[in-house]
């Protein structure tokens, strides 16, 4: 089931992805269904083949892009559908910074597997970050850097987080940390990559599957 959606989406054929999505809707399929075992399995795929050099980012951001098409269908029927989320995210790339191509896929591969997002995009100051995470009630708050520069203003935003609800987790990704970086500013968790960022959110909230 599904394996021609799951083909779409490793194709990069965003035509192909929205077409297909929109068959299995009118056979009665569940948006959930769809995006778990459709969208979410193509870009698992598309995962292990980046890892392994079999795919290169300008491919993988095809493929991403073939789900978000598909997921702008999806999104509004989930809502209407009232399916629960499994937990509530912000994203965020730091101030001074304004590469968004691995916080784009870390949204959308979040928001594949189940959870709420809140995107203040890119180049957004500290104070901003923690004060809308407080505002919206988030468990999780994911922040990137893809310079050197940026990546040290990571620590100060995530005291500032904690100062203000010390029960938020906090998860940084971006080409220039590690996880002895990410464990010396003080966040709860490292992704190297869109994938191990959805296994990461779900270890922070304890979710289980």
């Amino acid at each position: 089931m599904f394996e021609d959606l799951q083909k779409a989406v490793l194709e990069g054929n965003e035509e192909e992805s929205l077409n297909l999505t929109t068959k299995y809707l009118k056979e009665g399929k569940k948006p959930e269904e769809i995006i778990k075992e459709g969208l979410v399995v193509g870009m698992n795929v598309v995962g292990v083949r980046f890892k392994a050099y079999e795919m290169y980012l300008p491919e993988v951001i095809m493929s991403a892009n073939a789900m978000k098409k598909s997921m702008e269908l999806l999104k509004p029927l989930i809502a209407e559908a009232n399916v629960a989320s499994m937990g509530k995210i912000l994203i965020a790339t730091i101030q001074g910074d304004m590469h968004d191509i691995g916080k784009n896929l870390v949204l959308m591969m979040l928001e594949g597997a189940g959870f709420e997002m809140v995107d203040l995009g890119v180049d957004v100051p500290i104070a901003k970050i923690a004060d809308e995470a407080a505002k919206n009630g988030v468990q999780l708050v994911g922040i990137s850097a893809l310079l050197t520069t940026t990546m040290l203003a990571m620590e100060h935003a995530i005291k500032e987080i904690k100062k203000r609800d010390p029960k938020i987790k906090v998860m940084v990704g971006g080409a220039p940390l590690t996880i002895e970086f990410a464990e010396k500013i003080g966040a709860d968790g490292f992704a190297p990559d869109a994938l191990r960022a959805i296994d990461l959110a779900k270890n922070l909230l304890n979710i289980k599957g």
